[in-house]
């Protein structure tokens, strides 16, 4: 885990400034949460998506989604047969920060603190800003300083670039063509100088991750006895109860679940801790599922699985054991596990 480094006060004071003027601005009263431009981030050179949130008066805030992948991560989750409504769980897979405009309840004691500590007032309803990221597999956390400079130059460019949206509708490029308006600087005479680009951002590349077992336990698994009629159910999933760890940036685990289908027995059970780089998300999945039918001692006829992921990853290697893969959306024995396991814990899945 890469060590937290807290934003300066200097940092936090322009950042409070930034967040106050778009409070007055508003530009949620004529912007649209997929209306999205982006700010190339001149630190990184990562570009940030913004989305202004706030046009029925719910929720005021600026989300700035993160590459490719917090952009179409978004349009993901704003697809009713994809998003939130089935996967409740699938925002924090989207990468993001969010500036957002709170009552002084929601604040934790930390946001409070540096408030003090500034020197600033807020009063009201809505009128408190909150700094927050998101990474996925993570729950919503304070932001870093890096992550805190680049809200600073998302903030800063929203000022700027929103109030010409107001006045110049066409100035957004199309996101069906995967075209957008993206603000990108270069410094001329010690200062950054902002210019208008349209990019295409095509869709990130997806990332499979593959069994790749050594010859030898393929070899080992081939020769375990076939029960015939035995069938797995595998699945692998967030929970829905976050962990929290001392100084850690909170987190939901990921549950390897393997059940077995004819009585609903649950045959293994893991929690997976998320990695902080996305590149690396899954990749120690095929080791766990290697290691749990290994302890079987026996080969099933067949094994049954609801996602792609696990399908792609699983295809290969059922092939070379001689195990029929299924992909199907219905794992009642999983199913039933899951709100056994979750209601035991206090709530349903």
């Amino acid at each position: 885990m890469t060590k937290f480094k807290q934003p300066t006060d200097k940092e936090w004071k322009q950042l409070y400034e930034l967040a106050a003027e778009l409070r007055k601005l508003a530009p949620w009263e004529w912007m649209e949460e997929a209306e999205f431009f982006g700010v190339k981030n001149p630190e990184t050179d990562e570009i940030g998506f913004i989305s202004i949130m706030g046009l029925l008066g719910e929720h005021l805030s600026m989300g700035v989604y993160r590459g490719a992948e917090g952009l179409y991560g978004y349009w993901n989750i704003s697809d009713p047969a994809t998003g939130l409504e089935n996967n409740p769980l699938a925002l924090f897979d989207v990468p993001q920060l969010q500036a957002s405009f709170e009552d002084r309840e929601q604040l934790e004691k930390q946001d409070r603190d540096v408030i003090k500590k500034l020197g600033l007032k807020f009063r009201g309803s809505q009128n408190y800003p909150l700094f927050r990221s998101i990474r996925p597999g993570f729950m919503p956390y304070f932001v870093d300083a890096a992550e805190a400079r680049f809200l600073i130059y998302a903030l800063q460019q929203t000022l700027e670039t929103a109030p010409r949206i107001r006045d110049n509708e066409n100035l957004l490029a199309d996101p069906d063509e995967d075209m957008y308006l993206v603000r990108v600087s270069e410094k001329q005479g010690g200062k950054l100088v902002w210019q208008d680009e349209i990019m295409n951002i095509p869709p990130p590349e997806e990332f499979t991750v593959f069994v790749d077992a050594p010859k030898e336990i393929i070899s080992e698994l081939k020769n375990f006895p076939q029960q015939k009629g035995l069938i797995l159910e595998i699945d692998f999933g967030y929970s829905p109860m976050p962990v929290r760890e001392k100084n850690q940036r909170p987190f939901f685990p990921k549950i390897l679940l393997i059940t077995e289908a004819s009585q609903g027995m649950i045959v293994a059970f893991e929690l997976v801790k998320p990695e902080e780089n996305p590149l690396k998300k899954n990749e120690n999945i095929p080791y766990h599922l290697v290691e749990n039918l290994r302890k079987l001692g026996v080969r099933p006829e067949e094994i049954r699985v609801q996602s792609e992921m696990l399908f792609e990853m699983l295809r290969s290697f059922t092939q070379q054991i001689n195990i029929k893969l299924r992909q199907t959306d219905d794992l009642p024995a999983i199913e039933t596990a899951k709100d056994e396991m979750f209601s035991f814990f206090g709530g349903g899945f």
